[in-house]
């Protein structure tokens, strides 16, 4: 299951980490520890928060098979 917004199919959105933990079904944990393993999308930051570019976790999904 991707994550999609069907009311901008071109911009690319920004992800809170809860959005992209229900969207992958990783716990945060396991998100973070992905990042800092290379194995998970990095997030960039948005001021002082993390936000995931949703670009990044569809192509993640897809490479998981």
């Amino acid at each position: 299951m991707k994550a999609t917004d069907s009311t901008t199919p071109t911009a690319d959105k920004f992800l809170k980490l809860p959005t992209v933990s229900n969207c992958t079904g990783t716990s945060k944990s396991t998100i973070y520890a992905g990042v800092a393993a290379g194995t998970f999308p990095k997030p960039v930051k948005v001021g002082r928060a993390s936000r995931w570019r949703l670009s990044d976790i569809n192509r993640w999904m897809d490479e998981q098979g």
